[in-house]
Order: C-alpha cells, then sequence, then structure tokens
C-alpha cells in the first residue's frame, strides 16, 4: 500500500476543493466535490448526503459519453494509484477527478432550451432572455424553437450578473467567445437527446471553460442536477409542473420560508435534505444506466 498522498488546497467554492497536486510546472490539480450544497449564490448550512459522489459520478458519465469531441480537463475522472503515485484519502473516494489546470474564463456559459428560472422572470418583465427579444405569449416551460446561449458573470461572491453575448465577447474576445458558445451549445444539445431517450427533459445548463495550451476546454462538472434544471418529461407534456430533478424543489423551499437570499441561510430540514438526496440520484441514475454506489 501507498503512502497517503499529500495535498495542498488552493481554492474552495461553493461545492468544489481544488487541491495541487506534486509539481506546480506538471499543473495538475485535484478536484473534490464536496456535499455543500448552494442556492441563491448562498452555501446553506446542512450538507446532502452522498451529493459530491452523484456530481462526480454524473460528470464521469458525461465526459465518458462526450468522449474526444470537445477538448476538456480531465485527466482522470477517478483515479487511482497509478494515476496519483500515492493513495486517495478516504475521505475523497469517489468524488474526485485528477484534471489539467487551465486558466479559467471569468464567464458562466449557459444554454437554455426551456423557458425558466431568470429567464422566465426577464421574459415576463421585457419579452427578452439576456437582451434576446423572443415572441410574445411564450408561457413558462415552453421550448425554444432553438437553444439559446445566454452568458452570466462568474462572481466570486455575490450573485453573478447575466450579460449578452456582445458583452461576453467583450470581456473574453470575439473569437473566444463564440467558440465557447458554439461548443456549449453543441454539448447542450447532446445532453438534451440523451436526456430525452430516458424521458426527461434537460431545460437548461451551464459550463465552465479555460484555457489549457492556448485552447478553450471544457472544465469543472457538466450536466449535473447541481449545474442544470432537469424536468419529468411526461409531466411536463401533460400540461402539469414538472417534478425537478435538481436544485429547484431547495429554492422553491427557500423561497416559501420568506427568506432574504443573505447570509445567514435557514436550516434545511431533514426532509428538504432526504428529498434532495433521492432525486439527484434518481436522474443520475436514470440518464447514466448505472447503479449509485454510495
Amino acid at each position: 500500500m501507498g503512502t497517503v498522498l499529500t495535498l495542498k488546497l488552493i481554492n474552495r467554492g461553493k461545492v468544489r476543493d481544488l487541491y495541487r497536486l506534486g509539481d506546480p510546472d506538471e499543473k495538475l490539480l485535484l478536484m473534490v466535490a464536496s456535499d455543500r450544497v448552494s442556492a441563491f449564490d448562498v452555501v446553506m448550512k446542512e450538507e446532502i448526503r452522498d451529493k459530491g459522489k452523484v456530481l462526480t459520478a454524473m460528470t464521469e458519465f458525461w465526459f465518458e459519453y462526450l468522449g474526444d469531441r470537445f477538448p476538456n480537463h480531465i485527466v482522470a475522472t477517478n483515479p487511482t494509484l497509478q494515476d496519483l503515485g500515492e493513495e486517495l484519502p478516504e475521505e475523497f473516494q469517489g468524488r474526485a477527478m485528477l484534471v489539467r489546470e487551465a486558466e479559467m474564463l471569468p464567464i458562466e456559459c449557459i444554454v437554455r432550451g426551456y423557458l425558466a428560472g431568470s429567464a422566465l422572470k426577464e421574459y415576463q418583465i421585457s419579452q427578452t432572455v439576456h437582451g434576446q427579444k423572443l415572441p410574445d405569449g411564450l408561457s413558462a416551460g415552453m421550448k425554444f424553437p432553438k437553444p439559446l446561449f445566454t452568458p452570466s458573470t462568474k462572481a466570486e461572491s455575490g450573485h453573478d450578473i447575466n450579460i449578452s453575448f456582445g458583452e461576453a465577447a467583450r470581456i473574453v474576445g470575439a473569437d473566444t467567445a463564440a467558440r465557447v458558445r458554439d461548443m456549449s451549445i453543441q454539448i447542450y444539445e447532446i445532453g438534451a437527446r440523451r436526456a430525452e431517450e430516458v424521458g426527461v427533459i434537460l431545460a437548461d445548463t451551464k459550463f465552465e471553460f479555460g484555457f489549457i495550451d492556448g485552447e478553450a476546454a471544457l472544465c469543472d462538472e457538466i450536466l449535473t442536477p447541481d449545474s442544470s434544471r432537469i424536468w419529468e418529461a411526461s409531466e411536463l407534456l401533460a400540461g402539469g409542473e414538472p417534478t425537478a430533478y435538481d436544485k429547484q424543489p431547495l429554492r422553491d423551499w427557500l423561497e416559501s420560508v420568506g427568506w432574504n437570499k443573505l447570509p445567514p441561510p435557514p436550516s434545511l430540514s431533514v426532509a428538504v435534505q432526504e428529498s434532495l438526496r433521492n432525486r439527484y440520484i434518481a436522474v443520475y441514475e436514470r440518464i447514466s444506466g448505472r447503479e449509485f454506489l454510495s
């Protein structure tokens, strides 16, 4: 048995922790998904049991599903002793991905296939989504004729701000903005088709990209319940409020208790925690066709 890996924490996000691995010149990082959960850009006090493992398993599935069609930062989605040279700490088992360090773009790349969330709120006020004019008469949950690319800023603290494609181009450059827009829409469409095959709808999702060796590469999690809205297709088609396999039930509960969306957040009941856990596991198993092993 090898020695336990020595790691240096270099960044703690809302959900993921990044550790430097070995020589900095090698630019290898260990990305570890915790059980923390955030809503409205605030991290809750309670954790959701096994959430980090579900997110890692879902991301692993999607990177395998996409294959080498898009540049990405993955070295190993389930790093072994052979990958690392030393033993992975027990608490990181099932939560870690070995990745190449990237120069991250300061925008979130959001693709929307359906009218929901902040897009719905904007549309109800101005008939626009991220400044893009849409036809009158659209209703909640309606599918767009084609997916919309709706970027936002990436705030270290506080709330991200929705921006237009033109504003994104000014931030990262026109060529880069066009490249990540095109990749984002293509990946969304692939994911949406897979979701449709198993009876769920990928309503919208968020991607992050960074430069690796001068090339824009897909980074972080992809098409998970944390980064996406995922609905029960049959219920939406029947005209009802679809079951959500994502963070929306948590957002709805937080709004129902009158929280002002500023720290500190209210405490989550055990029922809320378990409901979220069960939804995440259910949609992972459905989309991947794999059994979740905690």
